[in-house]
């Protein structure tokens, strides 16, 4: 049960990154703001979930994964659910900064309770299921929110959200089952930050967010991008026909999760993977302006199922990487998350400018060839070996 509640949670937590994204229109018109107003709401929930990536590391070494899960859903769903309520567009903006500091809080947090829960050799596929329910969640999101946003307005939609996420957070307490080792194994006041300090200074784990941040931008780029591309680039394509193709690569990630986390377990060097998916994710990215309609159907597919796999395998390392044993692994992730998410958004503003001022066609070849360039970096990553157990168990 422990499993199958965390994949719940995760795809209502990640219900709750989406559902605005089907009703920006309506808050546009509600508010009678431009794009410059719905970039920074939007904008807001990122750098909430960007700047506590890491103390939501340092509160799960000193309180536990499990705790600070269950309290980040709580969180994360009342500022949701007041989001529903802003009575203008600066209000709304910073209630979505609130949101995304607790989906910091979930994010690794749960990652570590999932790692926890499984011994080596087996965690793999869970960690990429665990994670395809981000996919599933945000295709829902999307979905949901639009649906509902043109019934019954934006703030139904965002309510809809929040509701769902405090009522995961009231029903998982019953079936997630506390760790072994609990709060015995974990470090107590200044402990905490003698225990993060070698965490915070992994190179692996710098190495692994750097070799990688290429990619979380030209997948986000390409998730998020597309359809406006295809609308000012390829105006006969139908927009239901556009908006289909980066739901496809949505879908698509959810089979490449679990098993992009078998293929980990069962390969020596997890660099390899990463940057053979990697890479080739890399490539089509920069040709989608070449791409065809037709073609761009298998070519986005390929991209979600990559992406997939890509992250399964990125979450599988550092459960092996032997500084990060013990209390660390949480602080591990969300240092490695935080990183993705700031360089990452900083590719997404890039392309942005790139097409405003040189057309779509360079900006696609730089989310590509950015996308590929830092994978060389891996090589730093100190090699786990899928299937050794760390120095140290994983409590949480």
């Amino acid at each position: 049960m422990g499993l199958g509640t965390l994949f719940l949670a995760r795809t209502v937590y990640a219900f709750n990154w989406y559902d605005i994204g089907g009703v920006l229109s309506l808050v546009r018109a509600s508010f009678g703001v431009g794009p410059a107003q719905l970039g920074i709401v939007l904008g807001s929930f990122l750098v909430g979930a960007g700047l506590f990536q890491v103390p939501a590391g340092l509160a799960a070494m000193r309180w536990g994964n499990r705790t600070i899960s269950l309290l980040a859903l709580a969180s994360m769903g009342a500022f949701s659910l007041a989001s529903a309520a802003s009575p203008s567009w600066p209000v709304l903006a910073a209630l979505r900064f609130g949101a995304g500091a607790g989906a910091a809080f979930f994010f690794a947090p749960a990652l570590g309770l999932v790692a926890s829960y499984y011994p080596s050799g087996r965690r793999g596929p869970v960690i990429g299921l665990f994670n395809s329910g981000f996919s599933v969640g945000a295709g829902i999101g999307l979905f949901t929110g639009a649906i509902v946003g043109a019934a019954f307005g934006w703030h139904v939609a965002l309510a809809v959200g929040g509701l769902a996420l405090l009522a995961t957070a009231a029903v998982a307490p019953r079936f997630l089952p506390h760790p072994e080792g609990g709060a015995s194994s974990r470090p107590t006041g200044p402990g905490v930050l003698r225990a993060a300090r070698p965490v915070l200074r992994s190179r692996s784990v710098w190495a692994l967010a750097i070799g990688t941040t290429g990619l979380w931008g030209g997948f986000y780029i390409a998730a998020q991008y597309f359809v406006e591309y295809a609308s000012a680039v390829h105006p006969a394509w139908a927009l239901a026909v556009a908006a289909a193709v980066p739901t496809a690569m949505i879908v698509a990630e959810v089979p490449g999760g679990p098993i992009g986390g078998w293929l980990g377990e069962r390969r020596r060097d997890l660099r390899g993977l990463l940057a053979l998916w990697g890479g080739s994710a890399a490539v089509i990215v920069a040709l989608v302006p070449l791409l065809s309609l037709e073609l761009s159907w298998p070519a986005f597919v390929f991209l979600g199922f990559a992406d997939g796999v890509v992250f399964a395998v990125l979450y599988l390392v550092p459960t092996y990487l032997p500084e990060l044993s013990g209390s660390g692994l949480s602080l591990g992730l969300s240092l490695l998350n935080s990183i993705q998410i700031f360089v990452g958004s900083g590719f997404a503003i890039a392309f942005g400018v790139i097409a405003a001022a040189w057309g779509y066609a360079p900006a696609w070849w730089f989310a590509g060839i950015g996308g590929a360039a830092f994978l060389p970096v891996l090589l730093l990553v100190r090699v786990p070996r899928s299937g050794d157990e760390p120095t140290a168990p994983v409590p949480a």
